[in-house]
């Protein structure tokens, strides 16, 4: 249920920024399959979620939803870890972390400082 919410929580999310064609990469083949009528389920608790994630694809002129392996997925480990030490005075709702992805490699350099005395 949570993978669903929170796929429900992005979709909303990038409804309410008039996104129109949206990829959406998780590592839950479960979430995946189902939204892509692949895998059914009988799970009564599911398929309320199934349904609204269904509906709200319809909001979209293109939604495709591609499946990564967990293990290749470090980007999301790392925001679930973010995630996980944010806590927000309301609880529902946390300010969007801004992501810049960079198209070349960072370097770290060593800079020796003069010791003055001083911590």
């Amino acid at each position: 249920m949570a993978e669903h919410e929170a796929c429900i929580l992005g979709l909303n999310m990038a409804i309410d920024m008039n996104i129109q064609k949206l990829l959406v990469i998780g590592d839950s083949d479960f979430l995946v399959h189902q939204v892509q009528g692949e895998w059914a389920t009988k799970n009564f608790k599911i398929l309320p979620y199934l349904h609204h994630v269904q509906e709200l694809r319809k909001r979209f002129t293109k939604v495709e939803f591609r499946r990564v392996p967990r293990i290749q997925n470090k980007f999301a480990d790392a925001l679930a870890t973010l995630s996980s030490m944010i806590q927000h005075p309301d609880k529902n709702y946390i300010d969007p972390i801004p992501v810049r992805i960079h198209n070349q490699s960072t370097y770290c350099a060593h800079v020796e400082e003069e010791a003055d005395g001083k911590p």
